[in-house]
This record gives structure tokens, C-alpha cells and sequence, in this order.
């Protein structure tokens, strides 16, 4: 028999790992954009820390129906389940590096034909003087009895299952902070449908009291037509006008029904009425006179950190469709008892072990890696641009709800100041109409601006709320 030169093998098994060695590179984790830098108000600023759930949101029957969302909205129940199995695909990523065990028992039976090698064998075995009767076969029909443990494990030589790891690890992160991204949304959506709500309250008081301002004043009208100073147009003209506030009252009833009815469905509730108070937020002016670290405040937000660790779990995809060019290397164990017989079985000459080694180099298949490999590249590439894209969101997010913040200090300041003087107007209109130097026209029309001016200031107020709750979010929305 010719003898094997297994000098040869080794210098083949060599050369095609050479081939295989000629794989792609994997790309660098870019840098985003540098982002500047916010002004500090003054040389002495403080440093701004990061907010407070409780300490931003004051209002308790606010923070009661935050605690509602997180405990009963399907959304975020769903997105907890999605976490988990983020989770579950971790742990199975790290058991991937471990050998595999089995234990378990085989029995198999053939009967070999005559005209077989194995037939012929075995009649030549069972003749033979070197076996006890024990280890005859049965040649008509022969079974086989396993009953152990079989182990293999693929050696990481290259890193492949450790990048997987890695992948599975950065995608459970990416799904916590998605996870936190929606439970800040949800919030924000609560904390704006609930505001609104406080908004029509305050809306459906401010037109109930001028409704009784009017209705005063239609008094006065009443009583002067009687005694001919007023004619009959005036009555219907402020007629008119009770009934136009009458129908606004009945409308934003309406508007209330329709908000609660969205917080319900928000916080998992079955209809009923939300508790709430009366007053809107006011602008957080410690957070304004602050100075902002911009680069820590956006990378802190969930959304964008959540983009980098699907960056990061992007590049660990590459890393491990890069590993699989190189050869794969098995190895392999098994040992338990062995016989071709059940009395035979549990003896300890049935004892049977094995040992394997395994190294695979891929040829024909490298094509499809090579695709492999460049989806895999592209989806860094996208994942890179979803990164700097949230970046780029969160800072023209941050730095417009700040300048629209201090634009509203302004305007709520000369819109209250309106408002007074109206209030003051509507008193003299009342008086000069009385004493006979204003017409039932200016009473209506002061009337008319005193509400119109509430309900701008009223409006402004309620943009400020919201834009104040954007604050919240906008600063990296901290639920701790």
C-alpha cells in the first residue's frame, strides 16, 4: 500500500487558508458631525444636570397617569416583550461559544445481504477463533446500541461567534434605549393630551365668564330699551352673541369628551373621567439660565444612543461576515457504551470513545460570502447615516424649543399685560354706555376683544406647556 505523504496534505491545508486569508476589510465606526456650541447665558452659569422626572412634571395627577402608561399601555408592554427577546438572542449568542453536549441513546438494526461486504464480514467474523460466543453476530438481522454523550465545539479562531456576540449584545442595548425612547414619547403624549385638557378647562371658564360679563351687560341694554335709550337691534345683536358663546361652551365639551377619551385609551383604561388640575406649566427658566454641554445632552438621548448601538452591532455584523472566509475549524467528542447486543451493552469492554477534527476552507461558497459581506457593509454604511441623521434631529430640536421658550416669555408677558387692559376697557365701556357716551356698539366690541385677548393669552400658554414638555424630551427626557 502506497504510503500517504502527509507533508503534502499539510502544504494543500496551508494553501487554501492562503486563499482564504484574501477578505475584505471591515470599515472604521465614522465620527458624526462636530456639533457646536451652546452660548452660556452668563460667565457664572451652572453646568446643567441632567432633569428629573418627578422634578420637571410637578402636577400629581400628571405623574399618576405616567405611572398608569407604564403599567398598562400595549405599546410599551409590546416593547418590553421585544427587549426580552433581544435578550434571549444575547444569551443564545453567548452559548454559541461554548461546546455543545448531548446525551441520549441510539438503536439502530440492518440486515446485510449476502453479497455484501458487510455480509461477507461478519460471516467471516463469527468463524473466527479469536471471539468468545458473546461476540458472535446475529447475521440475520444485527442491531446496534449507543447509549452516552457526544460534544463538539467550533474553535472562534477568527472571531465570528465573538462578533455575533457582540451584534446580539449592541442590539439589546439599542432595543433598552428604544425601549426608553418610547416610554419618554409616551409621556410627551400624555403630558400634552393632558395639558390640553387643563387648556379647555380654562377655555370653558373664560368663556362661562364672560358669558356672565355679557349677560350683565344685556341687563343694562334690557332696561335702557325699555325706557327708549336702546333700540330693539341692540337686544338681538347681544341676543345673537350669548347664543354664538353658548354654542362655543357646548363645542369644547365636546373637546373634552374627545381628549379624555384618548388618555384612556392611552393609559389601558376603560372610559371615565381624568383627574387633572387647573394650572399649565410654566417655562423652566433654571434649565434656560443654564449652560447646556450640548455633546452630552444629545448622546445621552435615547434615540440617538440607541442609533449608536445599532452602529456599533452593525460593524460586529461585518466584523463576523468577514471571520466567515477563514476556515472553519470543528472539533468533536463522543464516549458512551457500545453493542451490537443488549446483554453485551453494559459491560465495561463496550466502552467505545471517539475523537474528531475538523478544518473547512471555503471555495465555491465564497461568492455568496462576498454578497454576504457586502450587505453587510451597507448596513453599517445606513446604520452610520440613521446615527448622524438623530443627531442632527436632536440638535435643531434642542436649540429650536430653546429660542422658541424665551420668545415666549416675551409674548406671554405683553399678552397678560393686554389682557389687564381690557379688562379695564370693558369696565369703562360699561360705565360710558350707562351715562350715554358709548353705543351698544362699543360695549359688544369690548366685550368681544376682553375674550378674544384671553384666549390668545390662553393659546400662548398652552404652546409654552407644550413646548416645555418638548423641553423635557429634547434635554435627553431622564426618567430616574
Amino acid at each position: 500500500m502506497k504510503r500517504v505523504n502527509h507533508k503534502h496534505i499539510l502544504y494543500g491545508i496551508a494553501a487554501l487558508s492562503l486563499v482564504s486569508c484574501a477578505v475584505p476589510k471591515v470599515a472604521d465606526i465614522k465620527k458624526a458631525q462636530t456639533l457646536p456650541e451652546m452660548p452660556a447665558k452668563t460667565a457664572s452659569s451652572e453646568e446643567f444636570q441632567q432633569l428629573n422626572l418627578k422634578a420637571y412634571f410637578t402636577d400629581a395627577h400628571l405623574l399618576e397617569l405616567f405611572d398608569k402608561v407604564v403599567q398598562a399601555n400595549p405599546d410599551f408592554q409590546i416593547a418590553q416583550q421585544r427587549v426580552e427577546i433581544a435578550n434571549s438572542f444575547l444569551q443564545r449568542s453567548k452559548m454559541d461559544l461554548l461546546p455543545s453536549l448531548e446525551v441520549g441513546a441510539e438503536v439502530t438494526g440492518n440486515r446485510y445481504g449476502k453479497y455484501t461486504m458487510e455480509g461477507v464480514g461478519n460471516y467471516d467474523t463469527n468463524l473466527s477463533p479469536n471471539i468468545t460466543e458473546e461476540q458472535k453476530i446475529n447475521r440475520d438481522f444485527t442491531p446496534n446500541y449507543w447509549l452516552g454523550a457526544r460534544s463538539s465545539w467550533e474553535i472562534d479562531a477568527w472571531g465570528k461567534l465573538k462578533n455575533k456576540k457582540i451584534a446580539a449584545q449592541k442590539k439589546y442595548l439599542a432595543s433598552t434605549e428604544g425601549l426608553r425612547l418610547l416610554q419618554v414619547e409616551l409621556f410627551t403624549d400624555i403630558a400634552n393630551l393632558y395639558y390640553q385638557l387643563v387648556a379647555l378647562d380654562n377655555r370653558l371658564a373664560i368663556y362661562q365668564k364672560n358669558y356672565n360679563l355679557q349677560q350683565r351687560a344685556f341687563e343694562i341694554v334690557l332696561a335702557q330699551r325699555e325706557v327708549g335709550k336702546a333700540t330693539e337691534l341692540a337686544v338681538q345683536q347681544f341676543k345673537a352673541q350669548n347664543n354664538n358663546w353658548l354654542a362655543e361652551i357646548e363645542h369644547i365639551k365636546v373637546e373634552i369628551v374627545t381628549v379624555e377619551q384618548a388618555i384612556t385609551t392611552l393609559t389601558g383604561s376603560y372610559g371615565g373621567e381624568v383627574k387633572r388640575g387647573k394650572t399649565l406649566m410654566p417655562t423652566n427658566m433654571d434649565v434656560l439660565n443654564k449652560t447646556i454641554n450640548v455633546e452630552a445632552v444629545i448622546h445621552a438621548r435615547p434615540d440617538v444612543a440607541a442609533n449608536y448601538y445599532v452602529l456599533e452591532a452593525s460593524q460586529a455584523d461585518a466584523k463576523a461576515a468577514r471571520a466567515a472566509f477563514y476556515p472553519k475549524i470543528d472539533l468533536g467528542a463522543g464516549i458512551g457504551m457500545n453493542s451490537f447486543s443488549v446483554e453485551t451493552l453494559f459491560k465495561p469492554s463496550s466502552l467505545a470513545g471517539q475523537l474528531l477534527g475538523g478544518l473547512m476552507v471555503p471555495v465555491f461558497n465564497k461568492g455568496q460570502l462576498k454578497y454576504e459581506f457586502k450587505v453587510a457593509s451597507k448596513e453599517q454604511e445606513i446604520a452610520f447615516l440613521n446615527y448622524q441623521k438623530s443627531i442632527t434631529t436632536a440638535f435643531n430640536e434642542l436649540q429650536s424649543i430653546l429660542k422658541q421658550t424665551r420668545i415666549y416669555e416675551r409674548v406671554l408677558k405683553l399678552k397678560s399685560e393686554e389682557v389687564g387692559f381690557l379688562d379695564r376697557g370693558v369696565e369703562v365701556s360699561n360705565d360710558l354706555y350707562v351715562t350715554g357716551y358709548a353705543n351698544y356698539f362699543e360695549l359688544i366690541n369690548s366685550q368681544k376683544s376682553k375674550l378674544t385677548a384671553e384666549l390668545d393669552l390662553l393659546q400662548f400658554q398652552h404652546q409654552n406647556t407644550r413646548n416645555n414638555v418638548l423641553l423635557f424630551k429634547a434635554l435627553g427626557g431622564n426618567l430616574n
